[in-house]
């Protein structure tokens, strides 16, 4: 499988952009991403007050397998909205495409954290929720690719990878919210509170910062590669079926690329705090502090990531990383299984931010690297939010589903360790020396 690339000449086309014009893009940029990746990924840690308020049953596991596999609903429409908005993007500015995304993704949240309870209209109440994650998966199909083209498209000269990396910095602090949030609620609030109305209040905060974020969004300067390219040969004119023709081998290899990087984080970072407190019996205050250490040991290595790539170039961050999620995935959930305590989480959260980070910080850039201007936006795109959805967004509701089904609590690890295989098949396959260029 070969992967043609197309790039501009070192930044020699666009014309040059201010410090202060740039700084205020790549701001606008981050705090868009994180608040909408906020929107987005807070569903899944008030997964069991969700679906005892929506989905309820005898059975507390069925409610959380209920409600885990509305979390993954949201991703069946991400591919959707990648060929939507990632059209949209490339034929009309990134700028304008991400600032419908934030939009979309503001209606969607407000509307969650309003949804009736299964108590107040019946079955009208996954119904109302599942359409809410639709339209928010729709969104985040486009935001993506949009905010690391975006990034990527603003760097100077030799910074690249870093600022791409910047993109899973931004990712990594609406997680960080995400997991805070969580653990807030949960210590402030009782029980019966947290699960009658507590859970709502984050969708509500990320309804009112959603709009901040397409202010800023709406008054920065387009991406100047893009203004570039549109002088020299217009708007493309059907960015998804070239995507999917001519750069047909460069999507798979995203797609393939992707596949580690997505479940590593799902399982590792979305699906661990309900674990630890549904099959180990962790408090979830205590499964939430640990899994958060974690989460900020990604942030912190995702630049140094990405400056090694500028430095150094290649795959060698994305082969290593995948080969620790490889190696170390059955030991680590084998370590939590026989010594269940915060200490153990902690180092199982710890590890594999670390290895998260080192994919977060180098994939960005390598992958939109491969595609060129034109349309990257909407081949990123698809060949990501693909490879999201079918492994990633279900990846807690599969974890879930093993771990009932095997009667294994180390199940999960089954699945990392599989994907990380597959990824590492893909990054090793033989292709032309281009195939990486950067």
């Amino acid at each position: 499988m070969t992967a043609p690339t197309e790039h501009l000449p070192p930044h020699d086309a666009p014309e040059p952009l201010s410090r202060a014009t740039r700084r205020r893009a790549i701001v606008a940029c981050l705090l868009g991403n994180l608040f909408e990746l906020f929107d987005f990924g807070v569903y899944g840690y008030f997964a069991v007050q969700i679906g005892k308020a929506v989905f309820p049953s005898v059975d507390p596991v069925v409610s959380v397998l209920a409600s885990f596999a509305t979390y993954g609903v949201g991703f069946l429409m991400r591919p959707v909205g990648a060929m939507v908005l990632g059209s949209y993007g490339d034929r009309h500015g990134r700028k304008a495409a991400l600032a419908l995304t934030i939009t979309l993704m503001a209606l969607a949240t407000g509307l969650t954290g309003m949804v009736p309870s299964y108590a107040a209209i019946g079955l009208w109440a996954p119904v109302l929720l599942v359409v809410c994650r639709l339209l928010q998966g729709f969104s985040t199909g486009g935001e993506w690719g949009g905010a690391t083209t975006f990034l990527v498209e603003h760097a100077p000269p030799g910074r690249r990878g870093l600022y791409g990396s910047l993109q899973q910095v931004s990712t990594g602090l609406a997680q960080i919210l995400s997991i805070g949030s969580a653990l807030l609620l949960n210590s402030v609030l009782s029980t019966p509170d947290l699960e009658a109305w507590g859970w709502r209040l984050p969708f509500l905060v990320g309804f009112i910062l959603a709009p901040i974020g397409y202010y800023l969004r709406s008054r920065v300067e387009e991406s100047p590669e893009y203004v570039a390219n549109r002088k020299l040969g217009g708007p493309p004119v059907a960015p998804l079926r070239t995507a999917l023709t001519t750069h047909r081998n460069a999507v798979l290899l995203c797609f393939g690329m992707t596949m580690v990087w997505t479940v590593s984080s799902y399982v590792f970072t979305t699906f661990m705090p309900t674990f630890a407190a549904q099959s180990l019996g962790i408090a979830p205050v205590v499964a939430l502090s640990a899994v958060i250490c974690g989460s900020i040991v990604n942030v912190l290595v995702a630049p140094l990531s990405g400056l090694a790539l500028d430095r150094w170039g290649g795959r060698g961050p994305l082969l290593l990383s995948a080969s620790g999620f490889a190696v170390l995935s059955i030991p680590l959930f084998t370590l939590l299984a026989t010594e269940p305590t915060f200490a153990s989480l902690v180092c199982v959260a710890v590890i594999s931010g670390v290895l998260y980070g080192i994919y977060n910080g180098s994939a960005p850039t390598v992958l939109s690297l491969l595609f060129p201007t034109s349309v990257r936006y909407t081949a990123l795109s698809v060949g990501y939010n693909g490879a999201v959805m079918i492994f990633g967004g279900f990846a807690p509701f599969v974890s879930t589903f093993l771990v009932r089904a095997t009667g294994s609590t180390i199940a999960p690890s089954f699945y990392v360790t599989a994907c990380a295989i597959l990824s590492l098949a893909v990054l090793a396959w033989p292709r032309r020396r281009d195939a990486y260029a950067y």
